[in-house]
């Protein structure tokens, strides 16, 4: 197979997970992150560790976005959405949703599509190709 297929695969991999992970963290730049801050706390973790969305959600997706150190923004995701699912969505790790599907969808999607970049790298179509 032609590797411009698979480099395009990739960049629309990391445009989909960079720009719709980038959506969230807009929301928590324009809004607030006290949510977070609580969710840490009642977790025993420092609230500071809240402003590590800022990281996750807004950095990382932008070097996803333009194919710039993009492991290393993809790891971040991955990191981000460990602690998402931890902290926010735990108890519905095993939930089905009324029509069957997970109730971690979205989560599970952001998570797994970061570690396939991760693995995969950017491909040619990236401004670097770490």
């Amino acid at each position: 197979m032609d590797n411009t297929f698979d480099d395009s695969g990739k960049l629309i991999l990391r445009l989909a997970l960079g720009i719709l992970i980038l959506m969230h963290g807009i929301a928590k730049v324009t809004g607030d992150i006290s949510g977070i801050e609580g969710m840490l706390v009642t977790a025993g973790l420092p609230a500071i560790l809240a402003y590590g969305v800022y990281v996750g959600e807004v950095l990382a997706p932008i070097l996803v976005i333009l194919g710039l150190y993009a492991r290393i923004g993809a790891l971040l995701i991955a990191i981000t959405m460990v602690f998402a699912i931890g902290l926010a969505h735990a108890d519905e790790l095993f939930l089905l949703t009324a029509t069957g599907g997970w109730a971690l969808e979205l989560q599970g999607m952001f998570l797994f599509a970061a570690i396939a970049l991760v693995l995969t790298g950017p491909g040619r179509l990236s401004i670097n190709r770490l």
